[in-house]
């Protein structure tokens, strides 16, 4: 695998905590998470917005009626685990909430590649991994559990 896209994945999950844990703030802050929440994506979708601008191909939205409407659900899905994740982080800590979610990711992603789901790359799961994924499911129980 290319050190660089290592690189980046734990980038990108370094500003996904830190991310979450703002909007965590901000709804602490105005005593109110679904309207951090809302704030937040509005702030998103103009970002999304202008960075689509810089590739513009009309020729895409005629596209999107080979989309599977399911697929479009994705939206909606990030909405709603955006703001659980905010609104669980002040009740559980940041360290267990994205421990828990990372096991989930880890055991998810292992089925998604196992049957290559969802434009997955076919990768077995095999004994190693498993064992892997035991660590980070034990590894999580003593972050969680433990005070």
């Amino acid at each position: 695998m290319k050190i660089y896209l290592i690189l980046l994945m734990l980038l990108i999950g370094t500003v996904l905590t830190v991310h979450l844990s703002m909007n965590a703030q901000v709804g602490l802050i105005i005593k109110n998470q679904k309207l951090a929440n809302a704030a937040f994506w509005g702030i998103g979708a103009i970002t999304a917005i202008l960075i689509a601008l810089t590739s513009f191909e009309a020729e895409a939205f005629v596209r999107f009626k080979n989309v599977p409407i399911w697929l479009l659900s994705a939206g909606v899905m990030g909405a709603i685990l955006v703001f659980g994740i905010a609104w669980v982080i002040p009740r559980i800590g940041s360290g267990s909430a994205f421990v828990l979610m990372i096991t989930a990711q880890i055991i998810t992603g292992l089925v998604l590649a196992h049957y290559g789901l969802l434009g997955s790359p076919v990768e077995h799961i095999s004994t190693p991994k498993v064992l892997g994924a035991l660590l980070v499911i034990g590894g999580a129980a003593i972050v969680t559990f433990t005070k």
